[in-house]
């Protein structure tokens, strides 16, 4: 399949603000590496994985199958996740391919999202029933 050379409304200018974003990004962070002082934060390493999850689930719709192309770039940030000491991203569904994002309108902020449906340790947990 060739993509066409013009994207949909927004699509191009927003994916060359991401390029731009992460080549920043990695400038910021490069001379520091792992632990050093002005390194990455919890936060900041939170909002980089999301931000990578986001755009590959973005660009899954670029072609029929890319989702399962993009498959190992999701088990590759669980992994980071673990390593990292954060919270797991997104659930896989029943044949092993991520789920989609679970905030419709801006999956980047999960971080907020889960902060506010978390149960306080006060509160026993609701139970659903099917």
């Amino acid at each position: 399949m060739e993509l066409p050379t013009i994207a949909a409304p927004g699509v191009g200018e927003r994916a060359d603000a991401a390029a731009d974003a992460a080549c920043h990004l990695y400038d910021t962070v490069a001379p520091w590496g792992p632990g050093a002082p002005g390194g990455w934060s919890r936060t900041a390493a939170e909002d980089a994985a999301e931000a990578i999850e986001t755009t590959a689930y973005a660009l899954a719709s670029a072609a029929p199958g890319a989702e399962v192309v993009l498959a190992p770039v999701h088990a590759a940030l669980a992994d980071l996740r673990r390593r990292l000491g954060l919270a797991p991203a997104e659930l896989l569904t029943g044949d092993g391919l991520p789920a989609a994002p679970r905030t419709v309108g801006n999956p980047r902020r999960t971080r907020w999202v889960r902060a506010l449906t978390t149960p306080s340790p006060r509160q026993p947990p609701s139970r659903t029933t099917s």
